[in-house]
Formats: structure tokens, C-alpha cells, sequence
């Protein structure tokens, strides 16, 4: 070979290596580095992108209990009435009687079990399990009242105990809450429909021009066909769908609301799931009874000696009663805050974060509301989702509450201002002034229990992290109250949220606050926003954990 031509021959390659090392070295300066985290645009996403609703790094980090939800989610399987509506529970026809001989009185401190039989329209004995009952022992006189066990013996018939816990007259009420037909309606729709509502995206152009799309939880209930926008929590890896704009990019997604409530009923589902049937008081069958104190001159109530409120305390069953309208723990020593300077005085240096639904709100509205002080600030937020602020100078308290991000049944609210709890722990330093409220549930009844599990992994991790950098954080978790009865949130729901709720947590070192139990053992009306008596002892409650002493 001629040298000259081998030479050039070399300078060839020398010069398309050269070339070649410039243009790695731009993109790895230009290009983001991966293992930044960056939020990601929206981008179209195929109906197939999420065939699976779970993210498996997110339910890893859950306990393993809480993995298998078919286990967690236990609720015997019923024939149901096969189109015969006169084959399901009535709550005209069930009865129920003392287990046991009627005694004169009975001792304070001990146990009464009843025995319950559930019949159909037509008289005739129940022979499985599946009803949803409610259980009370109440004092009227005494403005008394305790959660009854209600124990399913699957076989029609139910054990019901009861602790006895104040001296004085109670009474036994009994509600059947859902059929066991009716918990087979509830159970398949749960499971077999993606959701029960949606949602509207508002996306807006730059000249002003706006349009509207159907959102939800994956791409299936957006009613569309086409493509899709997919929007990923950057914290929990959650997605969120919508519908993509008919000229609009995805990118310009500025506004969020309510949708509709979908048909997902039967006109025989109806029947079952009807008022008439539902959440109806059985007809009286045990008599009064008379509870006794141990001695003369002893306490007349049951309240052993217990530590003071900290995270971490078993949950005893029932987790406490009422007397005299005041909620008292089984679990730890929880006080009375009755006044506006012990209130000032619990709170006093503390910054206090709620993040949630809008029963949790309630909190924040009571204690406003409660301590004159205590100034709301106009952040010129939409009041139904937040963020609100409140703050006491002098004794320096700040108290904010959140509305949880989608899914989220709300006013139309920017886009924006919906932070995921993820996203906000992820932000806090925590530290001893620091109290962290979470209180999740009302929203997710209308979807599949993996959608829950799926957020509750997300924030279980941040919480986690969380009293990682900080253990001296209070962190405090509502379970959700009772108050909903239709198939878009009904009682049968939220009683498995909560189970999965406590699963998610139980590890970790929280407090928890029994709202189901609070709104279920009085004789107050089931609402989903509970009046200010239940609303009080909860705010009290957590109060016990921020000022135990």
C-alpha cells in the first residue's frame, strides 16, 4: 500500500473518532443525567400502559399482610337470593335474645354476649353469614355509649358481646347496615368495576381557549378509545389519566373537578341497596339491664390504669366508649381539652399538618372556630381542596390542612395546588413541634381496593422516611368514619379501607384515631361529616397524643 494513502487512512480514523468522542461528550452534558429526579412531561399513554393498577416497587414497601388482599379483605361468600328479594335479610324479621340466663343485674366491668339470627322477608332462618350489622350498648341517661363485637358465625346466626363499662341502665340496639345480598352487590362492583365515578380535566390553550376531558384512575375509565394523558406522581410513581385534548397538548392540563356518578346497578341491585332496607334499627328484643358497681363509693366507670397517649399502643377492641359525651380511651389516658387556654396551651409552638379529605377538615374548621385566636389566612385557595392556614402569634401556632390530590370529587380547582401526600411529607423536616394528620378513604370507595393499597404504599414509604430523618415527629392517622349507605361509599367499604389503613401503618410508630368507632358507638346520626360532638372528641383525642401529660 502506498504510505501516503495508509497515512491519510489514519488520519480518517483518527478524525471520525475524535468526531465521535465530541458527540458522546455533548449529549452527556446536554442530556439530563438519569438519576436526577425530574418530573416527567405528560405524555400519551397506550390503553395497554396500564393493564396492571399496581406499581410492585410501591407494594413491596408495604407489610406483608397487606400484600394479599383477598386474605385482609375477608368477608364470607354468600348464595345470594337468586333475583328473589324476599330470600334476603330482613330487618323486620331478624331477632335476637341473651345468651345465656337474664340476670337482676349485671357487674360492672365484666361481659354480656347476645345471640342474633338473621331470617329473610319471609320469617325463615338465615343459613350463611355476610350481613353487615352494628352492635351498640348505650346509656341515654348517661349519654353512654359502646361499639358491640359482632362476631359472624357464618352460618346465619352472630355473637354479639358487649363490655360492660359505666354503672347504670344500658340498652342493646342492633342495625343491619347491608344485607349480606346486598355486601355481594357492594363486593362485585367493587372488584369488577375500574370505577364508579369520574372525573373532568380542564386544559387550556394559550390564547385562552379551553377544553374538557373525562380523568380517572387508569385509561380504561376515561371513555375514550383513543390515546391518553398520563400524569405520574414523581413521589409515589402513581399515574392519573386523561382523556387526550381533541388539538390541546397534554402539558396543558390547568383544572380538575367532579365528573359523574356512573350506572353500575341493576334494577334488583337497587331493590337490595334500597333505603328501606338499609341501615335499619332491628326491633327491640332484650330488655334494659341494670349495671352494677363492685362496691359502694367505687369509680363507675371501667378505666384501669393506662399510659399516657404515645404512638405505637395496641389497639384494644373496643378502642374506647362515651360517658357524659366524652370519648374515653381503652388504649392510653386520653384528656379533656374543654377550654380555649388548654387548647392554646397543648398547641402552643407546634405546627400542626392535615392532609386529607374533608372530614379531616373538620378538624381544622373546630379548632379555628373554637380558639378566636387562632386567624385564618386567605391564601385565595379553593376552600374545598386548600390549602388553608391559620395561625396563632403569640403563642406561635400554625395550623394547615390540604385536601389528599386525585382522586379527588371536588369544585373545579387548579391542578396545580393538588399535592399528593407523598409530596408533601417528602417536603417537611419534621422534629418534636412538628404534627403530621393524615386522613384518607371517602374518596376511594368508588374504585378497586388496589387503587387504595396502591396510595397507601406511596405514603406509608414517605411516612416511613420521615420518622427516618426525624423520629420525634408526631405522626397521627384517622381511620375513616362511618356516614356513607349507597354503592358509591357505602359503610361495607369503608370498613375494609380501614383495615387496610391500619395493615399499611401498623408497624410504624403512629398513633392512630378511631373514627369509625367514635362515629358508630352513640346514637347520633351516621353522617359523613359528623356533628361537632364526635368532631370535638377526635380534635381531643389527638390533643392527647401532642400533650399526653
Amino acid at each position: 500500500m502506498d504510505p501516503f494513502m495508509g497515512q491519510c487512512k489514519g488520519y480518517k480514523i483518527l478524525t471520525v473518532g475524535l468526531i465521535f468522542l465530541v458527540w458522546i461528550l455533548y449529549f452527556k452534558i446536554s442530556w439530563p443525567d438519569s438519576t436526577i429526579l425530574r418530573p416527567p412531561a405528560p405524555r400519551p399513554a397506550s390503553k395497554s400502559a396500564s393493564e396492571s393498577t399496581e406499581s410492585p416497587s410501591l407494594l413491596e414497601s408495604l407489610p406483608q399482610e397487606l400484600s394479599n388482599l383477598t386474605h385482609l379483605l375477608y368477608w364470607p361468600l354468600t348464595p345470594g337470593d337468586k333475583g328473589d328479594f324476599l330470600a334476603s335479610t330482613s330487618p323486620q324479621a331478624s331477632t335476637y335474645h341473651w345468651r345465656g340466663p337474664v340476670q337482676a343485674s349485671y357487674a360492672l366491668g365484666s361481659y354480656v354476649e347476645a345471640i342474633l339470627i338473621a331470617r329473610d322477608h319471609r320469617g325463615r332462618p338465615k343459613t350463611h353469614g355476610g350481613d353487615l350489622f352494628r352492635a351498640q350498648l348505650l346509656g341515654p341517661d348517661l349519654k353512654a355509649g359502646v361499639s358491640g363485637d359482632v362476631q359472624d358465625l357464618e352460618n346465619g346466626t352472630y355473637l354479639l358481646s358487649f363490655p360492660l363499662l359505666w354503672a347504670g341502665k344500658a340498652q342493646v340496639q342492633v342495625r343491619l347496615i347491608h344485607s349480606s345480598e346486598a355486601v355481594g352487590v357492594l363486593r362485585r362492583i367493587w372488584r369488577e368495576k375500574r370505577a364508579t365515578v369520574d372525573f373532568v380535566g380542564y386544559f387550556r390553550g394559550p390564547t385562552g381557549n379551553e377544553e374538557t376531558v373525562i380523568c380517572n384512575v387508569d385509561p380504561q375509565s376515561t371513555g375514550t378509545r383513543g390515546p391518553t394523558c398520563q400524569y405520574r406522581d414523581v413521589n409515589s410513581g402513581e399515574p392519573w389519566f386523561c382523556a387526550q385534548p381533541p388539538t390541546l397538548p397534554c402539558n396543558s392540563l390547568v383544572g380538575h373537578s367532579s365528573g359523574r356518578y356512573l350506572k353500575v346497578t341493576t334494577p334488583h341491585d337497587e331493590v337490595l341497596l334500597a333505603w328501606k332496607v338499609t341501615d335499619k334499627v332491628l326491633p327491640q328484643g332484650i330488655s334494659p339491664i341494670q349495671i352494677r358497681m363492685a362496691a359502694p363509693g367505687n369509680s363507675s366507670l371501667v378505666l384501669s390504669p393506662r399510659p399516657p397517649c404515645r404512638p405505637g399502643l395496641p389497639a384494644p377492641k373496643p378502642s374506647g366508649f362515651y360517658h357524659q359525651e366524652m370519648w374515653h380511651s381503652l388504649s392510653c389516658s386520653s384528656r379533656s381539652f374543654s377550654t380555649v387556654d388548654s387548647i392554646l396551651g397543648c398547641l402552643a409552638g407546634h405546627v400542626v399538618y392535615m392532609m386529607g379529605d374533608s372530614t379531616l377538615r373538620q378538624w381544622w374548621e373546630y379548632l379555628q372556630y373554637t380558639v378566636p385566636s387562632l386567624k385564618p389566612m386567605d391564601l385565595h385557595a379553593t376552600y374545598q381542596t386548600g390549602p388553608l392556614m391559620a395561625v396563632e402569634t403569640t403563642r406561635n401556632i400554625v395550623l394547615h390542612w390540604r385536601a389528599h390530590s386525585w382522586p379527588l370529587r371536588s369544585f373545579r380547582t387548579p391542578v396545580a395546588s393538588l399535592h399528593s401526600v407523598a409530596q408533601e411529607l417528602g417536603g417537611l423536616a419534621g422534629g418534636p413541634h412538628t404534627v403530621v394528620v393524615l386522613g384518607l378513604g371517602a374518596h376511594f370507595t368508588t374504585f378497586p381496593p388496589t387503587i387504595f393499597a396502591r396510595r397507601l404504599a406511596g405514603i406509608r414509604a414517605a411516612v416511613a422516611a420521615l420518622l427516618a430523618r426525624e423520629p420525634r415527629t408526631l405522626v397521627v392517622i384517622k381511620l375513616a368514619n362511618t356516614g356513607y349507605k349507597s354503592v358509591y361509599g357505602s359503610d361495607w367499604f369503608t370498613l375494609q379501607l380501614n383495615r387496610l389503613l391500619r395493615a399499611a401503618f401498623s408497624d410504624l410508630h403512629v398513633a392512630f384515631v378511631d373514627a369509625w368507632e367514635m362515629t358508630s358507638s352513640l346514637t347520633v346520626p351516621d353522617n359523613i361529616h359528623p356533628v361537632r360532638l364526635i368532631v370535638r372528641n377526635e380534635v381531643d383525642f389527638l390533643l392527647s397524643f401532642v400533650c399526653p401529660t
